[in-house]
């Protein structure tokens, strides 16, 4: 722990990644408040484990009163911003959700931290303000070309957090990860989503034919890594940070199926996402060199891992089948 950042706000810690590195923060001595408005994806069960040991608040970034009051009454250090809507899907169905949470509520965040004096602002953004790239790997100081709404948010929430580091000298630090997976994700995502279909006896749904190609980092990996981060970043910078394990949409349906005990040909090709980015590859050198973090979990690991806690908390996976359900229709 650094210090004189014990005391953290996490905005979207009730979230698939917000709640692993909450986990971890208690683990580590941190005190740690959560804001999380508990959207779909939001759920207070991944936080039974810390239930006690932190305080949190059922809220919405955007509501300026409200961060106001809860800020003023925490006095956080540090704050680490996860909440976002996240899912490419669904800001192709309605981007008008994405862009109030994803930049309105940053901006407000952004206002209120100013005006406590927070120490560290970590903002969670994605690999995917990039863009995508056919070959080579994205550095920091890539242009930012986002190719769908969701990700055009992030982009104009980092430029945003960027002109408050320039302008007010706001101390902001930027981390950017690759794509997550582990336990509590929300099964509208890709691996989640084709354990369930499994476990359904179903097929699991590929876009197109499977060729576009994702870094993959275990959750519990990403999030060391922005703690890390949070210990040792240096204000006004960006970070990439990505596991260097790189596969085809196609390739992890079929270990996910190896995983599961099922036959390879239990794949089931759909209409492709419009607009749907080829690849990403972060350049994470720069993370490795000045944070000393590098990720633990290998893919083949990590699915594992996932694989069996699907099975666990099948239940749990179930209870959101509806929903992801009507997304895909």
């Amino acid at each position: 722990m650094r210090k004189g950042l014990s005391k953290i706000i996490v905005t979207g810690g009730a979230g698939f990644i917000g709640s692993e590195f909450v986990r971890q923060a208690v683990k580590k001595g941190y005190k740690v408040a959560v804001i999380d408005s508990l959207t779909y994806a939001g759920d207070l069960e991944r936080l039974k484990a810390v239930k006690g040991k932190i305080r949190f608040y059922k809220a919405d970034i955007c509501d300026k009163n409200k961060m106001y009051a809860i800020f003023n009454k925490e006095r956080p250090e540090c704050v680490v911003h996860f909440a976002a809507e996240s899912h490419v899907d669904r800001s192709i169905l309605d981007s008008s959700v994405f862009v109030r949470t994803n930049l309105q509520g940053t901006q407000i965040l952004l206002d209120v931290s100013k005006a406590l004096k927070v120490k560290r602002f970590i903002h969670l953004s994605t690999d995917e303000v990039y863009g995508d790239i056919e070959k080579g790997v994205f550095h920091e100081t890539t242009a930012l070309n986002p190719s769908s709404p969701y990700s055009a948010t992030k982009a104009a929430a980092d430029l945003l957090v960027k002109s408050y580091v320039r302008t007010f000298q706001f101390p902001a630090i930027i981390v950017r990860p690759s794509n997550n997976y582990g336990p509590w994700q929300y099964p509208e995502k890709f691996i989640p989503r084709a354990i369930m279909s499994v476990l359904k006896n179903a097929k699991i749904p590929v876009y197109a034919k499977g060729a576009n190609v994702r870094e993959w980092l275990y959750v519990e990996d990403c999030a060391r890594g922005i703690m890390a981060i949070l210990e040792k970043g240096k204000l006004g910078e960006v970070y990439n940070l990505g596991s260097g394990h790189e596969r085809k949409n196609i390739d992890i349906a079929k270990k996910i199926l190896k995983v599961m005990g099922k036959r390879e040909n239990f794949i089931q090709f759909v209409k492709d996402r419009p607009g749907h980015d080829l690849r990403y590859r972060l350049d994470s050198k720069k993370t490795h060199r000045e944070i000393g973090w590098k990720p633990k979990i290998n893919v083949e690991a990590g699915l594992k891992l996932t694989g069996a806690w699907c099975l666990v908390h099948k239940n749990w996976l179930f209870k959101k089948y509806s929903d992801v359900a009507k997304l895909y229709k």
